[in-house]
């Protein structure tokens, strides 16, 4: 059985994926697509309901982008969002401009006034907060619509003809600083466009398992397990589906974190997989002596780790199928439907060059990180795996600034595993994004007992963030920070002094390196 599927037309917006993140989270299948999308495609994709994004673009420039022709014959829902309003307006008669004063131009939070008949706007308070971003006005509202919410400076905030079920917003009802905004993307899906909200994990869930067995049957797979979110709901996703057939190739590069690799062999004894553990962290320190420069760290690990997955390959013999943990925002970013294409074989780091796959398979393409976490609860993977933080591929290699050694990693280790059972003792995990520790390449003069030390300075390192494109640095409790620091120094030896990092995303990245 198909779900019912609301259409995002990407217009250049910036705010594509949070769009669609809350029609999924309204328990409403959506998928991203271009504007491009022919006629013949929309109809093929048959959805209920159509949204266009925000864009760069004004509509009434000679090459700014515009929907397919006879998009509005189909007799389907739209909501059109900021550029996606203008168009509404652009194409159905009204006019927009370039707004003449700065009166009619609006940026930021914006207390607006709206029209609780529209449907759009229904049970909603008459006026709140919502977040605005055009300098382009709607000079002529088309005839059919009505003015439904203006703010201070603009009359025409919104519009809808409900009659044709066509509704535009000026602000952005996807972000969080619109309040209630939400409520309205909700009150299109359901009360404009009948949705029944039939998408859940659990649905989904058993619905890839048949799918991968119909597809498998009795054939080999192989899948390269780092360990992390992704990687590891695909495998446990292929162990219900294929069992026994499956082959998960861990490649333990000695760059994890404290008894990372443990936790992973754990987390799929359940499973009757074949799931080969590598551990070269020898290998790869050999091959990183004496390298101090970032991207050269990053190149040496992604080819060593290509080349430990060959041989083992080798081993393995004739496998079919290869499966991949490629999610959503990897395929909306690219802007291509071919899954292949989209990230040369990612999780592998290259595909390797002794095999011949009937097929690559991505069952996670079409989900977003927390739809990912909530199928891997559904399929038994345990907490400390579906909620692991984004670990970058290079490991604790880009977390050691300047060159890597044994000692170093295994300083790293401890300091980092103090501070995250820390935060999880005060039960922060779940306020925080990412946090790990640092360990510089300053060693700094300190007391410790009676005597004078010369030693390393570690740096933490936590952010709060919804898309990673930006993030702040976390406001962690004093009293947390004291407990970190004071452990660090006492049980850690080598480290006499802990620094917190209080940088924001931009100008700093979220690494270091």
């Amino acid at each position: 059985m198909q779900n019912q599927k609301v259409l995002i037309l990407n217009f250049g917006g910036q705010y594509d994926q949070l769009i669609a993140r809350r029609v999924r989270e309204c328990s409403v299948y959506c998928e991203v697509k271009p504007y491009t999308m022919t006629l013949s495609e929309i109809r093929a994709f048959d959805p209920i309901g159509i949204i266009f994004t925000g864009g760069p673009d004004s509509v009434y420039k000679e090459n700014s982008y515009h929907p397919a022709e006879g998009i509005f014959e189909l007799g389907i829902p739209i909501l059109g969002i900021c550029y996606g309003c203008q168009l509404l307006a652009h194409h159905l008669g009204g006019m927009v401009t370039a707004a003449e004063n700065e009166n009619a131009r609006e940026y930021g939070k914006t207390l607006t006034f709206y029209d609780n008949s529209c449907l759009l706007f229904d049970g909603l308070d008459e006026e709140s907060i919502s977040w605005m971003s055009h300098g382009d006005y709607m000079r002529k509202v088309p005839d059919g619509f009505r003015l439904v919410a203006r703010s201070g400076k603009c009359p025409n905030v919104a519009i809808c003809d409900e009659n044709r079920k066509y509704y535009g917003v000026q602000f952005h009802p996807e972000v969080n600083h619109t309040e209630n905004g939400t409520t309205m993307i909700r009150n299109f899906l359901y009360k404009v466009c009948g949705a029944v909200g039939d998408w859940t994990m659990e649905s989904y869930m058993y619905r890839c398992i048949e799918e991968i067995r119909s597809k498998v049957g009795n054939d080999k797979v192989l899948l390269a397990l780092s360990g992390g979110v992704d990687s590891s709901v695909c495998a446990a996703l292929f162990a219900e589906a294929a069992g026994s057939q499956l082959t998960c190739v861990f490649v333990d590069h000695g760059l994890l974190r404290k008894d990372e690799g443990d936790e992973v062999e754990k987390a799929f004894e359940k499973w009757n997989i074949n799931l080969i553990r590598v551990n070269a962290g020898e290998r790869f320190l050999k091959k990183l002596e004496g390298i101090t420069e970032p991207e050269q760290k990053r190149k040496i690990i992604g080819e060593e780790f290509i080349r430990v997955f060959e041989e083992e390959g080798k081993k393995i013999g004739r496998t079919d199928y290869l499966a991949q943990g490629t999610i959503y925002p990897d395929v909306i970013e690219s802007g291509k439907e071919n899954a292949e294409t989209i990230k040369s074989h990612h999780n592998v780091g290259g595909l390797p060059d002794f095999v011949d796959f009937k097929e690559i398979i991505e069952p996670l393409r079409l989900l977003f990180k927390d739809e990912v976490r909530e199928l891997g609860r559904q399929l038994g993977l345990p907490e400390y795996m579906v909620m692991r933080q984004p670990f970058p591929g290079p490991g604790l290699a880009i977390r050691v600034i300047g060159e890597i050694t044994k000692e170093k990693l295994d300083i790293l280790r401890e300091a980092d595993a103090i501070f995250r059972e820390e935060i999880a003792k005060a039960k922060l995990e779940m306020q925080m994004n990412q946090y790990f520790a640092v360990l510089t390449n300053m060693k700094s003069v300190g007391v410790m007992g009676d005597g004078r030390t010369y030693d390393w300075a570690v740096a933490l390192r936590s952010v709060t963030t919804e898309d990673f494109m930006t993030a702040d640095w976390s406001r962690i409790p004093y009293e947390v920070l004291d407990k970190v620091s004071g452990r660090i120094v006492n049980e850690v030896s080598h480290v006499n002094r802990v620094l917190y990092d209080i940088t924001s995303k931009p100008p700093a990245t979220v690494e270091f390196e």
